[in-house]
């Protein structure tokens, strides 16, 4: 999608959900499946016996329900569910002309954007997967479903998911990143930061010692994740955000015993710790390292030219 953007392209994204994914996958409809991939019938049959004989009832003030067999659905919290999951939605998206991408139950459809024609090329995808979803018993939740509109020149199209008429999102939450239609980064640096800052407000007022072997631990393992998850996504553009981040962490230096008057850099070194631009840097030096060695080729391609 961003390379779409960088050759000067509108570009839209469609971010579907579907309705509790995970309860409403049809065991029959499922099994066919693993059958058809060529999956060993053993296999095929211990799955069965795995996910038949699952009994629930409901309980509404007190009043009992009587017992009714499961019939659909993948169990959560298994090391199964989504991999069960992930082989049912395999075919999802298989006509496909755009880009598809699926994670789990988080699908997002995208393509460039530029006329009626390339409108209309997403729309048949769109409608393809809405066939899908009928076929195997699947249902979107047509109100969490959004469009999202990039690009300078975009002519903002409309979109039909089945009979409902897709709303236009200026922001989306995409697997814990906050990407929004100027593709800045800005609000998701402001959202890490507020989550950084809150962790490190609670580590202030309940941990009473302030020597660096003890927060410094904490501070890597509880406050630095927020500040740098997925951040080869949306690593920042505009110093503004840069300096935001790094403030966080100058924050977690003063805290320690002995350091609250020396500068910055002294503290950083003092504490054995890096810059979080330098860290960033780092992460970039050591993927390219990779691809030049012959790891992530695929990746690398994508990326980098010889």
């Amino acid at each position: 999608m961003t390379d779409y953007l960088d050759k000067g392209n509108a570009v839209d994204i469609i971010y579907l959900d579907f309705s509790k994914a995970f309860d409403t996958v049809p065991h029959g409809e499922l099994l066919v499946k693993l059958e058809k991939m060529g999956m060993n019938m053993k296999v095929v049959r211990w799955i069965r016996n795995w996910l038949k004989g699952r009994l629930q009832r409901v309980v509404l003030k007190g009043e009992l329900s009587g017992w009714k067999e499961v019939t659909s659905g993948v169990p959560q919290g298994s090391v199964l569910g989504p991999i069960l999951f992930n082989l049912f939605i395999t075919d999802l998206g298989t006509k496909s002309g755009n880009v598809l991408i699926k994670f789990a139950d988080d699908t997002k459809l995208g393509g460039i954007a530029n006329t009626e024609k390339d409108r209309d090329t997403i729309q048949e995808d769109l409608n393809h997967l809405v066939n899908w979803s009928n076929r195997n018993r699947m249902k979107y939740n047509s109100e969490k479903c959004k469009v999202m509109h990039l690009g300078i020149n975009n002519k903002n199209f409309g979109y039909m998911l089945g009979a409902h008429q897709l709303e236009a999102t200026e922001e989306e939450k995409d697997l814990g990143v906050l990407v929004d239609s100027r593709m800045t980064m800005s609000r998701q640096c402001d959202t890490a930061v507020k989550k950084a800052n809150a962790i490190l407000g609670c580590i202030r007022r309940g941990i009473s010692c302030k020597d660096k072997e003890v927060l410094v631990p904490l501070y890597k393992a509880l406050v630095r994740p927020h500040l740098e998850y997925c951040v080869q996504f949306w690593c920042p553009m505009f110093k503004k955000d840069e300096f935001k981040l790094e403030q966080v962490q100058r924050r977690a230096t003063r805290m320690i015993r002995g350091m609250e008057k020396l500068p910055y850099e002294r503290r950083l070194k003092e504490l054995g710790l890096f810059s979080l631009a330098k860290r960033r840097l780092r992460g970039d030096m050591l993927a390219l390292y990779k691809y030049i060695r012959g790891v992530n080729v695929r990746e690398g391609e994508e990326l980098f030219k010889f």
